[in-house]
């Protein structure tokens, strides 16, 4: 799992790629943590189109950030999911509490 941020215009962005899973969840959890810490940003957008995979671990990690800047009122949103982050949001509901903007 590599992970790519920059901030830009008070929105945090954020670029996962590879594979979100359980020999990856706890790394990508720390780092989202440390990204998520820091100021200066209104809300975040977080790029999928290079996730190449995501299991049921990933997805956790991806609530608890979700949970974490809810609770600051900092909105998460997502865009560009792989064909297989599309259907894992659908099926599973996500994008009701992170939503796909294009």
């Amino acid at each position: 799992m590599t992970i790519k941020n920059r901030v830009y215009n008070n929105t945090l962005y954020v670029l996962l790629s590879g594979e979100l899973d359980e020999h990856t969840a706890k790394n990508t959890r720390i780092t989202l943590d440390e990204i998520f810490s820091s100021n200066g940003f209104m809300q975040i957008i977080i790029d999928l189109s290079e996730l190449a995979f995501m299991d049921s671990t990933g997805i956790g990690v991806l609530i608890g950030r979700y949970k974490k800047m809810k609770d600051k009122n900092i909105p998460i949103y997502i865009c560009n999911p792989s064909m297989h982050a599309e259907k894992i949001f659908k099926m599973t509901g996500l994008y009701e509490i992170m939503p796909k903007i294009i």
